[in-house]
């Protein structure tokens, strides 16, 4: 119930009355909400804002199929979630994403705020909840423990499908420059020193194979995102919901979509175990870690660009310094890094709460889907500027590449088959204890012939399978 002034409200729920200004669209619990938990000073992601309504408006026309809610009522509802999806009245969602009540703050916040708008297309006053409910006709069938984790899996899936068209961005960035690269030949390094030669263009086209593994490993925990227990209501058990609307919501929700959601196959378990978050985490930790190490190589190749490794040259993107004039940074790289530190924190915070969960409900999703979805908008970030910004401009140091592969031990390797791995042991040692080129000793000491050291160390060969100077 509430009661108009000219310029505030008063509101009533089972904790008491409460004044809020006249003109607002949400209630009294989304503003108790908002004095209760003032905790990271944000907001709702606002694609969790869209799919809450969007989840509320395939309610709102099953229960209208069911016929437990007139026709007009449920059209003004379903008319109040359009406008919601479109980007209106967002600035009416005033909860805290990390909230205590396992979510009931957002789902009442989205209850209120679109009773509200419907009562408005229906011609009557903010807060006459006669007219529209939040609880008796928004989340009529409903409860927050089926609507804020199905909420949370259409919001995952829809932030996922940016973030899978930039990593096929970036595998096919890499993949270009592996051909570009196939003819620079280099020094493969192992523990950060010097092993045997490698064509760049090898060591780009693993870092398209691991992006591409990181795809295929999201793409399948997506599919986790799925099943939702919607009309498992309270605890999976479906109490209070009409069985014409139980059986019809989790369709009317695919087709509104294009998302292939679908009942869980056991509504109990849907509701208090929600480990398949852990799993995106998961997929997502392990995508982060495997840039965080590309672009670490990246670095390293552009170290310099003088005095390390220089191998390759990243794009200028900014200064790099306050006082140094002329010095550029490797910030692209660095910053993908810096995500995947986010990411891994991130994913502890998940653990932690898809453990914490306790008999029929896991009552910390809200900071499960705060620590997600931030997980997913940042590596999504993080990957487009990696593309666009540093991968797709990056170019090779060739004459560079090969002088540091002619003056290094490492295809010293090469010879082991001919002169075994102690006569080549010693020929490295002298070549760094004199600096005489591991070609120029072999020659001189009557090892090998020139015509075979020239066979056995030609730098392409050494880069792929067989025996050098055989296969």
């Amino acid at each position: 119930m509430s009661f108009c002034t000219k310029d505030m409200r008063l509101e009533s729920d089972s904790i008491g009355t409460k004044e809020l200004p006249a003109g607002v669209y949400y209630g009294v619990q989304s503003l108790r909400a908002l004095e209760n938990f003032p905790i990271t000073g944000n907001r709702l992601h606002t694609e969790l804002i869209r799919n809450l309504a969007l989840l509320k408006k395939a309610c709102a026309i099953a229960n209208r199929q069911a016929g437990v809610i007139e026709d007009k009522v449920a059209d003004a509802i379903i008319a109040a979630c359009e406008d919601v999806c479109a980007g209106r009245f967002h600035d009416q969602f005033i909860v805290d994403p990390i909230q205590g009540g396992a979510g009931t703050s957002m789902n009442m916040n989205a209850n209120e705020v679109i009773a509200n708008v419907a009562i408005e297309k229906l011609g009557g006053k903010l807060g006459d909840y006669s007219i529209v409910h939040p609880n008796d006709h928004v989340n009529q069938g409903q409860s927050t423990n089926d609507i804020v984790p199905t909420a949370g899996k259409m919001t995952v899936v829809a932030l996922l499908q940016p973030l899978l068209t930039e990593l096929n961005k970036l595998e096919q960035a890499f993949a270009k420059k592996a051909a570009e690269f196939d003819s620079v030949i280099k020094m493969g390094r192992t523990q950060m020193q010097d092993a045997v030669p490698v064509r760049l263009g090898q060591e780009f086209a693993a870092y398209a194979s691991a992006t591409r593994r990181s795809i295929r490993r999201i793409e399948a925990v997506q599919a986790e995102m799925y099943p939702v227990n919607m009309g498992g209501t309270a605890i999976g058990t479906g109490i209070n919901a009409d069985l014409t609307y139980f059986n019809a919501v989790t369709k009317v929700l695919a087709d509104l979509t294009g998302v292939p959601f679908c009942q869980a196959s056991d509504m109990i378990d849907g509701t208090q175990h929600i480990d398949c978050f852990a799993a995106v985490s998961g997929a997502l930790k392990q995508c982060g870690l495997a840039l965080s190490k590309i672009a670490n190589d990246l670095r390293l190749m552009s170290s310099g660009p003088r005095t390390g490794l220089g191998e390759i040259n990243l794009p200028s993107r900014q200064n790099g310094s306050s006082i140094m004039p002329g010095k550029v940074n490797p910030v692209i790289p660095e910053v993908v890094t810096q995500v995947a530190f986010r990411i891994v924190g991130n994913d502890t915070a998940i653990s932690m709460a898809v453990e914490a969960g306790q008999l029929e409900l896991n009552a910390f999703e809200p900071v499960v889907f705060d620590a997600l979805f931030q997980s997913i908008t940042a590596l999504t970030g993080a990957v487009k500027t990696f593309t666009v910004n540093c991968v797709e401009g990056i170019t090779a140091n060739e004459e560079h590449c090969l002088e540091l592969l002619n003056a290094s031990v490492g295809p010293v390797t090469a010879v082991c088959p001919y002169i075994g791995y102690a006569k080549a042991a010693a020929i490295a040692k002298e070549a760094l204890k004199t600096g005489v080129p591991v070609r120029t000793l072999l020659i001189e000491q009557g090892v090998l012939t020139a015509e075979e050291v020239d066979r056995i160390l030609d730098a392409h060969g050494m880069t792929q399978p067989g025996v050098p100077g055989k296969n």
